[in-house]
C-alpha cells in the first residue's frame, strides 16, 4: 500500500494558490503581449537562495574573551549569546548560541581546534572550530546550580566548573559528562566558619603541581585543595572580597585582587599572613595607617620574564577622588607604574605570552584589552607601551551609522584611488611589530569583482570601505563638518539648529562610481556636492547656494487662491556669485511672535575662512535650505545627482529643487502639487489648513525640530487611536497658472495645503529615510504601520482608478492617507521619451512621490561644453505618467530586450589638473543612442512602490505588467539589481520578507521570511546590490552581509576563511636532569584515575542535562561539502598524522638522549669512586 504523505498535498495546495495569486497580481495589459514576447527572461527561481555570508564590525555588547596562544585565534563573547572569532586580517567568523544568553566565560582547548563557552543560563557548550562554520558538538545544562567560573588546564580534558553555591564540579570535555568527583564548599572552608563563603570566583591549578587546586571564594577566602587526598591543604583569609587570583610561574606565590583596591601576595607555605599588601593607586598615609580604600581591582595578571622584573597588569583600583576619570589599565614593571587611559570601560583583558605552559617563564609581549566599544592591543616590549595598529574593521561605530549604501562590481580603479588618498589619513605612533593575532587562513573564493560600502555617520563623516572577497577594510574617510563653522556657544547653537544633537549627521547620500561625484544630504537640511581630486587645493571661499523652499500652506490662515509668491530664483546672469544670490524676502502671512519669526536663516553657518582640502573628495558646492517665516526647513527625503547633466535634485515634504552645480545656480524650486498640470487627472488640489493650528510664532525659538516631531508623533498617536477625526471644509484655491515649469526663472505659485495633514508626516518620514527619532517612535512604528495597513485595506483598490483617478476632496472623508501631505520620495535621471508623442529620447527626470505618483520632467541641455556653462538648462513638467499604491521607492529603465539602461555619466577627470588633461578625460557616456524609436514602444519603465510594482511601456505610457507585492505590510527598500546576467527587482518588506521579481514580467522568483523589522536601524540601512549581495546594520556596531544568489550560497564554503590550521605545539620547558632525578620539577597528575567513573563514580543525573550537538566530532569534520573542502580536510588529517608521528619521534629521540646522558654520568661516577675506600669518600 502506498504511503500517504500530507506534506506533498500541502505543498501542492500552496503551489496552486501561489500560482493563482501570481496570475491575478502579475497581469499583463491587454494588447501588449506582442511587444513582451520578444523579451526573453533567463532568471528562474533556481538562481536564488538566501543565506548569511559574513558579519563585520565590533562585537556588540562584549562580555568575555579568550585567546589560543598556539593557534593565535581570539574569541569574543557577547551579552546576546554571540561569538566572534578573529585571526589574521580578513579571517573572521560569527556564531550564535540559540538561547541568546550572555556569554560569561570562554576557554580554548589550546591547539585542539575547540572552544568551551559558559553562558548566563547555566549551560556550557563545546564548539568545533575545525570547520569553516563552527558548530556545537555538546552542551550541558545545569539544573540546580548557577555557573560562576570555569577553568580548563592546558592539555587536559577535565573542565573545572565553579558555582554560585561554592561547589566545584568537573566535566569531561570529550564526552561532556559530569564526573562523580565534587568539591563541596563546606569541606573546602574551615569547619569553624559560620557563614557561606559565597560564589566561586577563581579556579586554577598550581603551575608546578597539577594535584593542587587553588579555589577563590567571593568573601575573601582562598583554599589550596589537594585533589588526591580530597581535602584542603591550606586556607588563606583576607577581610575584603576577592575578584581575581594570579599565580607566579614557580607555583610558590600567588596574588589576589580585592574590592578595596589592594593586592595581596601570599606564599603557599605561609597561610597565616600575606607576604605583601599594596594599594597601587592609594595614598600612603605618613603615620603608617592603612591607605584609603580605592575602587575594586577587577582583575590582575602576574607574568614573569627570564631577564628583568616581572609584569603585573591590573584593571580598576583607582582612587575614589578621581571622579569622571576614564577607565584605566595599570602596568607595573619593576619600580615603574604606567597608567593607561582607555576610551571606554574595560570588559576584560589578557596578557599575551610566548609560551602556553604555565610553569615556564611567561615572557609577556602584549596586553589585549577588550573595551565596551573597542579592542586595544598594547605592546609591552617598547618604551611608552604603544598600541598595535588594528587590522580589523572595528571602527564602523566610531560615530553612529545613519545611512549605508552598497556598490558591487564597481570600476576596478576606484579602490586603488580611494586607498591612495586614504593612506595619508592614517595615524602615527603605532607599534612597529606585526599584529600578533595571526591565526587562520583566507578562503579560496573565486569572487574577483570589487565591492565598496559607504557609511554615513552622525558626526557628519563618511567612510568608504573595501568589501571585496568577504573582507572589509576602510579606504577613506571624509569629514563633511569641516565645511561649516563650529558653534561657539549654546546660545548661538540654539539660534538656528533644528536638531539638538549631531547637526552634521548624514541623512542620505548619492554616489556616481564612474564620475566619482558624491552628493550628501544632512539632517540640518543641507546638501554638499563633492568632486574627487588627487591634488591638494586650498579653497578661499566655499561656494554656497541658499534655497528657500516654501511650504504649501501658510502659517495659519486660509490661502489666497489667486496669490502668487515672489520668485525664489534670481536671474543667473545677474549674480555670478552664488553666495550673493539671496532670494527676496517673501510676504509674511502668519502670526508673528514679539521678536518676529526667523526668515532666510540657514541652520548651519558655512565656513568663511580658507579651507585646505587634502587629496580625495573636495567641496564643489554647498546648498542650504533656509527658514521660511518662522518654519524650519524640512528634512531632505530624496536626492539624486547626474554628472553628465551637471544637475543635482533633492526633495522633501515641501517640494523639490533642481540645482545646476556647474553654473552654481538654482534652476527649479516648486511645491509638490505644482508638478501636476491643471488638466492632470492625478492633480491633488490643496486643502485649507485647520483654524486651530498653532502659529509658528507661538513656538519658542529654542525648540528643535526633533522635539517638534516628538510632539507631533504623540499627538498623531492620540488621533490614530480615537474613533473619530474632526474634519474641516475644503477651501480650494483656483489654479489658473498653466505649465509653471517651462523656464527655470519663471515665477510660480505655491498654494497652501491643509495643516491638519501633519498627523501622517511623521510616518511618511520614517518610511522615507528620516533619521532623527526617539526610541519611543521606533518602538511604536510597527503598531502605526499595521493600523495604516488595515485602514488602507478597507479602501477601494487604487488600481481600479488607473485611468480615471481623482482624489475626493469631500469634508466627510476621514482617511488618514487622504490627509497626509505629499512629499518627494524618489528621483531617477534617465534618457527617455518625455511625452507620448515623442520619437527621440532626451534627458529626463522621473519624480516619485509618497502618494504613489510618478511625474515625468523633461530637461533641455544646451549643446556643447561652452554653451552648457553659459546658457541655462530648460526644465518642463510633462505631467503624471502613472500612479501606484504606496510611496514610490525606486525607478529604472529597460530597453526593448529587457537590459537595464543606466543613467548617463561623465567619466572622471581631476578638476585640479590642466585644461588639456580635462578635455582628454571628459567625455559623456550616453545611456542610450538618440535614435528614433523602432516599433510602438522601445523602452520599459520599471516602477516600485511600498505596495506594488509596475512596468510601463515607453513612450506610450501604457501599463504592461503589475504585481501587488504586499497587502498587509509595506516595502522598506527596493532596488533594480543585476543577477546572473539579467535584471530583477529585490524588495525588503517590513514584515521581514525578502522578495525578488523578474523583469519585465514581474514574476515572483524568491520570497523568504528572513528578518522581521524589530529595529528602525535595519530599515534605515538595508540595501541591495548587484550579483546577489545585500547588507544591513544588524547592531549599532556590526554590518551583516547576506546573499540571495544560489551560486554564492553554493560557493560559500570555499569563500569563508579557515580558523584552524595544523600547528605544532611548543615543547614543554626542560626540567633539567637533577630536577627530574630528585623531583624538583612540575608534578603531573593522572586525572583519568581520579575523575573517571572508576575512581569517582557517577554524578547525579538531576544535576545537569547533557544535550548532544547536531553531530559528533567526526560527523562535524565531514559536514562541510565541496571538493576543495574535502581535499583540505584530507591535507589537514595528513598533516596532523605527520605532526603526531614527528612529535613521537622527537620524544623518542629526547628519551634516548636522556638515557645516554644518564648512562654517561653513572659511568663517570662509577669510575670516580671505583678504587676508593668508604672512609675516603
Amino acid at each position: 500500500m502506498k504511503k500517504f504523505n500530507i506534506r506533498k498535498v500541502l505543498d501542492g495546495l500552496t503551489a496552486a494558490s501561489s500560482s493563482s495569486s501570481t496570475s491575478s497580481s502579475a497581469t499583463a495589459q491587454p494588447g501588449t503581449a506582442r511587444e513582451n514576447d520578444a523579451v526573453h527572461e533567463t532568471l528562474q527561481s533556481e538562481h536564488f537562495q538566501l543565506c548569511k555570508t559574513v558579519r563585520h564590525g565590533f562585537p556588540y555588547q562584549p562580555s568575555s574573551m579568550a585567546f589560543d596562544p598556539v593557534q593565535k585565534i581570539l574569541a569574543v563573547g557577547t551579552q546576546t549569546g554571540a561569538l566572534r572569532l578573529f585571526g589574521r586580517a580578513g579571517v573572521e567568523c560569527f556564531c550564535q548560541h540559540e538561547s541568546g544568553a550572555a556569554v560569561i566565560q570562554l576557554q580554548f582547548l589550546i591547539n585542539e581546534g575547540a572552544l568551551v563557552s559558559a553562558l548566563a543560563d547555566d549551560s556550557i557548550h563545546m564548539w568545533n572550530l575545525r570547520q569553516k562554520i563552527p558548530a556545537i558538538l555538546h552542551s550541558l545544562k545545569f539544573n540546580r546550580e548557577r555557573i560562576t567560573y570555569c577553568h580548563l588546564p592546558f592539555q587536559s580534558k577535565w573542565l573545572y566548573i565553579g558555582t554560585e553555591r561554592g561547589n566545584i564540579h568537573i566535566v569531561n570535555v570529550e564526552s561532556f559528562t559530569l564526573s562523580g568527583y565534587v568539591i563541596m564548599w563546606n569541606k573546602a572552608i574551615e569547619l569553624s566558619t559560620k557563614t557561606h563563603p559565597g560564589p566561586v570566583v577563581h579556579i586554577s591549578d598550581n603551575p608546578m603541581d597539577e594535584g593542587k587546586l587553588l579555589i577563590g571564594f567571593e568573601c575573601g577566602i582562598v583554599v589550596l585543595w589537594d585533589l588526591k587526598s580530597k581535602k584542603a591543604d591550606c586556607r588563606y583569609n583576607y577581610d575584603e572580597a576577592i575578584h581575581s587570583v594570579a599565580w607566579h610561574h614557580e607555583g610558590k606565590q600567588f596574588v589576589c585582587s580585592h574590592s578595596d583596591g589592594t593586592l595581596t601576595t601570599w606564599n603557599i607555605r605561609v597561610p597565616a599572613k600575606s607576604a605583601q599588601i599594596i594599594t597601587p593607586h592609594g595614598k600612603q598615609p605618613k603615620d603608617g595607617k592603612k591607605p584609603e580604600p580605592c575602587k575594586p581591582i577587577l582583575k590582575v595578571e602576574y607574568k614573569t620574564t627570564r631577564v628583568g622584573d616581572p609584569f603585573m597588569v591590573l584593571s580598576g583600583g583607582l582612587s575614589y577622588d578621581t571622579v569622571g576619570r576614564r577607565a584605566c589599565l595599570t602596568v607595573m614593571h619593576g619600580k615603574s607604574t604606567a597608567v593607561l587611559e582607555m576610551d571606554y570601560p574595560i570588559v576584560d583583558f589578557l596578557t599575551l605570552c610566548e609560551t602556553p605552559y604555565p610553569n615556564d617563564f611567561q615572557e609577556p609581549y602584549a596586553v589585549l584589552v577588550l573595551l565596551e566599544k573597542d579592542l586595544v592591543l598594547i605592546d609591552l616590549g617598547q618604551i611608552g607601551y604603544p598600541i598595535f595598529e588594528n587590522p580589523y574593521p572595528l571602527t564602523i561605530h566610531e560615530s553612529p551609522v545613519t545611512c549605508c549604501e552598497y556598490f558591487v562590481d564597481c570600476p576596478a580603479e576606484l579602490i586603488p584611488a580611494l586607498y591612495s588618498v586614504g593612506s595619508r589619513q592614517k595615524r602615527q605612533g603605532y607599534s612597529k611589530k606585526e599584529w600578533p593575532i595571526s591565526g587562520g587562513n583566507w578562503g579560496q573564493g573565486t569572487q574577483s569583482y570589487p565591492e565598496i560600502i559607504i557609511t554615513g555617520h552622525a558626526d557628519g563623516s563618511i567612510k568608504f570601505w573595501d568589501a571585496s572577497a568577504l573582507m572589509l577594510q576602510v579606504l577613506y574617510k571624509l569629514k563633511t563638518a569641516k565645511v561649516f563653522e563650529k558653534a561657539r556657544s549654546k546660545e548661538e547653537k540654539a539660534n538656528t539648529d533644528i536638531v539638538e544633537e549631531d547637526p552634521f549627521a548624514i541623512q542620505t547620500l548619492c554616489w556616481c562610481p564612474e564620475s566619482r561625484m558624491l552628493c550628501v544630504a544632512g539632517v540640518s537640511a543641507h546638501v554638499i556636492i563633492y568632486r574627487f581630486s588627487k591634488q591638494e587645493v586650498t579653497t578661499e571661499v566655499v561656494q554656497l547656494l541658499e534655497v528657500r523652499m516654501q511650504s504649501e500652506f501658510s502659517n495659519g490662515d486660509s490661502p489666497d487662491p489667486a496669490g502668487e509668491q515672489t520668485p525664489t530664483l534670481p536671474n543667473p546672469g545677474a549674480s555670478p556669485s552664488p553666495q550673493e544670490s539671496e532670494p527676496p524676502t517673501q510676504p509674511q502671512t502668519g502670526s508673528n511672535s514679539s521678536d518676529g519669526p526667523r526668515d532666510n536663516i540657514a541652520c548651519l553657518q558655512v565656513r568663511s575662512s580658507p579651507l585646505k582640502q587634502s587629496p580625495g573628495y573636495q567641496v564643489e558646492l554647498v546648498i542650504q535650505l533656509v527658514w521660511v517665516s518662522g518654519e524650519p526647513p524640512q528634512p531632505i527625503t530624496s536626492l539624486a545627482i547626474n554628472s553628465s547633466y551637471g544637475l543635482v535634485v533633492f526633495g522633501n515634504s515641501n517640494g523639490l529643487a533642481v540645482v545646476d552645480y556647474l553654473q552654481k545656480t538654482l534652476l527649479l524650486n516648486m511645491g509638490t502639487s505644482e508638478l501636476y498640470s491643471p488638466s492632470d487627472p492625478y492633480h491633488r488640489q490643496p486643502r485649507s489648513p485647520r483654524k486651530v493650528r498653532q502659529s509658528s510664532g507661538d513656538i519658542p525659538t529654542g525648540t528643535s525640530c526633533m522635539s517638534r516631531l516628538s510632539n507631533l508623533y504623540s499627538e498623531s498617536v492620540k488621533k490614530l487611536r480615537s474613533s473619530h477625526f474632526t474634519t474641516c471644509d475644503s477651501n480650494d484655491g483656483s489654479n489658473t497658472s498653466e505649465d509653471r515649469c517651462k523656464s527655470p526663472t519663471s515665477g510660480s505659485t505655491s498654494p497652501c495645503n491643509s495643516d491638519d495633514e501633519r498627523k501622517q508626516r511623521f510616518i511618511e518620514k520614517v518610511k522615507f529615510k528620516s533619521r532623527r527619532f526617539s526610541k519611543t517612535v521606533a518602538n511604536d512604528f510597527a503598531k502605526i504601520s499595521r493600523k495604516i495597513s488595515s485602514s488602507s485595506e478597507q479602501k477601494t483598490d487604487l488600481d481600479a482608478k488607473d485611468n480615471s483617478f481623482t482624489r475626493s476632496r469631500s469634508s466627510s472623508v476621514t482617511s488618514i492617507d487622504r490627509e497626509s501631505r505629499e512629499s518627494i520620495s524618489a528621483f531617477h535621471f534617465c534618457e527617455s521619451y518625455p511625452r507620448k508623442t515623442d520619437s527621440v529620447v532626451s534627458p529626463c527626470l522621473l519624480v516619485g512621490t509618497t502618494q504613489g505618483t510618478v511625474v515625468m520632467v523633461a530637461l533641455s541641455l544646451p549643446p556643447g561644453v561652452d554653451q552648457r556653462l553659459q546658457q541655462p538648462v530648460g526644465i518642463s513638467s510633462c505631467g503624471t505618467m502613472v500612479t501606484l499604491k504606496g510611496g514610490i521607492l525606486t525607478m529604472a529603465l529597460l530597453d526593448a530586450t529587457g537590459a537595464l539602461l543606466p543613467p548617463s555619466f561623465e567619466s572622471w577627470y581631476d578638476p585640479n589638473s590642466s585644461d588639456e588633461e580635462k578635455e582628454k578625460s571628459r567625455r559623456r557616456r550616453p545611456a542610450s543612442p538618440p535614435s528614433s524609436q523602432e516599433g510602438p514602444d522601445a523602452q520599459y519603465a520599471v516602477l516600485c512602490s511600498e505596495k506594488q510594482a509596475k512596468v510601463v511601456a515607453m513612450p506610450s505610457q501604457t501599463r504592461v505588467y503589475k504585481h501587488n507585492i504586499t497587502e498587509s505590510s509595506f516595502v522598506l527598500r527596493a532596488d533594480v539589481v543585476q543577477m546572473a546576467g539579467a535584471y530583477c527587482i529585490a524588495c525588503f518588506c517590513a514584515n521581514g520578507h525578502i522578495m525578488t521579481l523578474s523583469l519585465p514580467s514581474l514574476r515572483p522568483l524568491l520570497d523568504v521570511n528572513y528578518l522581521p523589522l524589530t529595529d528602525m536601524r535595519i530599515a534605515r540601512t538595508f540595501c541591495f546590490s548587484n550579483l546577489g549581495q545585500a547588507l544591513y546594520l544588524t547592531s549599532p556596531t556590526e554590518i551583516q552581509r547576506i546573499t540571495y544568489s544560489q551560486e554564492t550560497c553554493d560557493n560559500r564554503q570555499e569563500m569563508l576563511s579557515e580558523l584552524f590550521t595544523p600547528v605544532e605545539t611548543p615543547e614543554a620547558p626542560n626540567r633539567g636532569f637533577f630536577k627530574g632525578l630528585f623531583g624538583g620539577g612540575a608534578q603531573s597528575l593522572d586525572r583519568e584515575d581520579l575523575f573517571g567513573e572508576t575512581g569517582a563514580g557517577k554524578a547525579s543525573r538531576s544535576l545537569a542535562q547533557h544535550i548532544p550537538g547536531p553531530a559528533g566530532m567526526e560527523g562535524m569534520k565531514c559536514a562541510a561539502s565541496g571538493v576543495v573542502g574535502d581535499l583540505a580536510r584530507a591535507r589537514i588529517a595528513l598533516d596532523e598524522r605527520g605532526q603526531k608521528l614527528g612529535e613521537l619521534e622527537d620524544r623518542t629521540a629526547a628519551m634516548m638522549a636522556s638515557a645516554d646522558s644518564f648512562s654517561k654520568h653513572a659511568h663517570d661516577m662509577m669510575l670516580k669512586y671505583k678504587d676508593k675506600k668508604w672512609y675516603q669518600l
